[in-house]
């Protein structure tokens, strides 16, 4: 079992293996077993800043696990301007399209590195593998799905019930490091507003 994790920590890294293991050791108790299965599927994969590493109508082959960097949700349309980012994914965090991935359909969106960006990922083919050999899948599977939906679900709520100045406030207590590393013009796609409206409140504010 030692020689096993000092594999995993040299190929991967140390902080990443034990991001992912902490992570998922909140919410289950992870057996060695199907934790050195699982491990044994994943594969490393980094992107430099603005990378589209999904683009729209391709299928969705990865959930990944983000060790560093910053990943944005979006559709894109002709005039950039006019894209609509509706998502964003951070450290410690899964990420995929993850509709595409279970359905192996087109995307309908595109994802895209907003800072250079390192994670581990595990293929469709290698996770039903995973879903038969351990429980361990059955949990990535769900957090993945979970994610996407909050992204999506929390936007759309605030559309609907908040005024830009809250959704804009919202944003900004609960993910500070957004205002940080994410640029002006996809946050106010975000919250649904034009940059010069963003502008302003940030102005009276």
């Amino acid at each position: 079992m030692i020689r096993k994790e000092l594999y995993l920590y040299f190929k991967f890294g140390f902080n990443t293996v034990e991001q992912i293991k902490a992570f998922l050791n909140q919410i289950v108790d992870i057996s060695p077993a199907d934790w050195d299965y699982f491990t044994s599927k994943l594969h490393a994969r980094s992107f430099p800043k603005k990378t589209d590493f999904l683009k729209l109508n391709e299928v969705e082959n990865h959930i990944s696990f983000i060790e560093s960097g910053v990943v944005r949700l979006y559709i894109p349309k002709e005039d950039p301007d006019k894209e609509i980012t509706f998502g964003f994914c951070f450290k410690d965090e899964f990420v995929s399209a993850y509709d595409s991935f279970l359905t192996r359909k087109p995307s309908a969106y595109q994802l895209q590195t907003l800072s250079d960006t390192k994670m581990m990922s595990i293929t469709y083919e290698d996770l039903q593998l995973v879903y038969k050999h351990t429980q361990i899948g059955n949990l990535i599977g769900r957090l993945t799905a979970e994610r996407l939906f909050l992204i999506k679900s929390k936007r759309e709520q605030n559309l609907l019930n908040l005024s830009a100045k809250e959704r804009y406030l919202n944003l900004f207590k609960e993910r500070p490091e957004l205002l940080k590393e994410v640029p002006l013009k996809y946050i106010s796609s975000y919250i649904g507003v034009t940059s010069q409206a963003l502008s302003r409140i940030r102005k009276r504010l």
